[in-house]
């Protein structure tokens, strides 16, 4: 009988574009270090020429063994010949929402690791029991438009650098372990993988004795039909002005039972107001009932203005809450979740535009009312030199300044099977289509 686990590995290895080097995140834990193993036996026996592997692992500091656990990885490594990089999370760690940081730094030193030991993309080992428990964490919460049922993501592209490839996601933990224990490897059991103060623990040990959450087939097939849906309805029904305005026909406007739409229209929204996540569930309800109607009027959601009128319906960050940003120079930071601003010499100051004659009139130019036109031009960022506080106002246009549009909700996490509707989006906002993945298509074709 074929060996589960390498036969995964070698249809992951089939799905490149062509040979490249692979980085492994390596934890000790056994999804990860059977990943390793399996990807190494594969290329080593199957002569797949081209291909070579890295690993890294990440060291979170967050208990006093970890250093020695990364240090027993490394040696692991040694023994393979692989070449293996350990990255330290340095630091204060915040009090709340540990893992979701932990997160997030974590595949930052993965992708430095990763340039650092030229990889092509990152694989991690994510199982068909880590999908389930993400499914069950997710059904129980208000994600209005999210993700859902579709679970994680086969690939996902961070900061639009590098894609991350999830191989095992269709395998079982148990099959894993017997693929390690077949070949007299050990691995490591981290400690907060039983520590019930994390939801996933909780989620994990009420899995266990019931067959809640499983794994939709399809699923992700059936996300990413629907984000091409969704990509067709933004180009055919939605213009954005100037990165600050966006503009909806009156006809379309309301249709907001059409489920591809709603996330086309909340998708746009959110880029606006400079959100990574959809509204919650009773926010799309509340918003979804304003629409239908078809009467003019406002409505604010999500740090978004929805302006109905005769004319059609307008879409533009709220006048409140705006920073003042201070860049060094040479520097770059982001303002306002919405744009990211580098100084190319001086010293930058960045504050909302408030009195934004130019803008509003470059926006009725391009047909905005100017109402709308008044009130979206005070929301844009107004950059000028940190040393020059007077009351003229000089834009990115006159300083060496690079403002840019950011994607708030694909920029730092984008799932291959959104990939589609992410370049509609960034191509509305004028930003250049998301860099494709060192695979055909998308993983989940793997699925069966």
């Amino acid at each position: 009988m074929p060996d589960a686990v390498i036969e995964t590995a070698k249809r992951f290895l089939k799905f490149f574009v062509k040979p490249c080097r692979i980085l492994v995140a390596v934890s000790g834990g056994s999804d990860s270090k059977g990943l390793l193993l399996a990807l190494h036996s594969v290329i080593e026996s199957e002569g797949q020429s081209g291909f070579s592997l890295a690993a890294c692992t990440v060291d979170h500091a967050l208990r006093p063994d970890s250093a020695k656990e990364a240090e027993d990885v490394a040696a692991f490594c040694a023994q393979l010949g692989i070449a293996h990089s350990i990255r330290r999370w340095h630091g204060d760690k915040p009090l709340t929402g540990i893992q979701a940081a932990a997160r997030e730094k974590r595949y930052e030193l993965l992708a430095e690791a990763a340039a650092e030991l030229g990889a092509d993309c990152i694989a991690t080992g994510h199982t068909r029991d880590d999908q389930r428990e993400t499914i069950a964490m997710r059904g129980t919460r208000d994600t209005g438009e999210g993700q859902g049922a579709a679970g994680m993501a086969d690939m996902v592209l961070f900061e639009r650098r590098i894609w991350v490839l999830r191989p095992f996601l269709h395998l079982s933990r148990a099959e894993i372990r017997s693929f390690l224990q077949a070949r007299g490897v050990g691995w490591l059991d981290d400690p907060s993988n039983a520590n019930p103060q994390f939801e996933r623990v909780r989620v994990r040990a009420r899995l266990a004795v019931s067959d809640q959450a499983p794994v939709l087939p399809g699923s992700g097939l059936q996300r990413a039909a629907s984000s091409a849906r969704a990509a067709a309805l933004i180009g055919r029904h939605i213009q954005v002005h100037r990165a600050l305005v966006a503009e909806v026909a009156a006809t379309q406007a309301g249709k907001m039972d059409d489920r591809d739409w709603r996330r086309a229209l909340l998708s746009v929204a959110a880029v606006l107001g400079g959100r990574e996540h959809l509204p919650a569930r009773a926010t799309i309800e509340r918003l979804s009932a304003f629409l239908k109607t078809g009467e003019p009027g406002r409505m604010t959601a999500a740090r978004v203005v929805f302006d109905r009128r005769r004319s059609g319906l307008y879409l533009y960050r709220e006048p409140r809450d705006l920073p003042v940003l201070a860049i060094a120079r040479g520097g770059h930071a982001l303002w306002d979740g919405r744009f990211n601003v580098t100084s190319e010499g001086p010293a930058l100051t960045v504050t909302p535009e408030m009195r934004g004659a130019l803008c509003e009139q470059r926006l009725i130019d391009a047909g905005v009312p100017k109402g709308v036109a008044k009130r979206a031009s005070q929301v844009a960022p107004r950059v000028r030199p940190a040393e020059s506080l007077g009351p003229h106002s000089i834009g990115p246009d006159s300083i060496p300044a690079k403002v840019e549009c950011r994607i708030a909700l694909y920029d730092t996490f984008l799932p291959g099977f959104d990939r589609i509707m992410a370049d509609a989006v960034a191509a509305l906002f004028g930003r250049d289509r998301y860099p494709a993945p060192p695979v055909h298509d998308v993983l989940t074709e793997m699925e069966g």
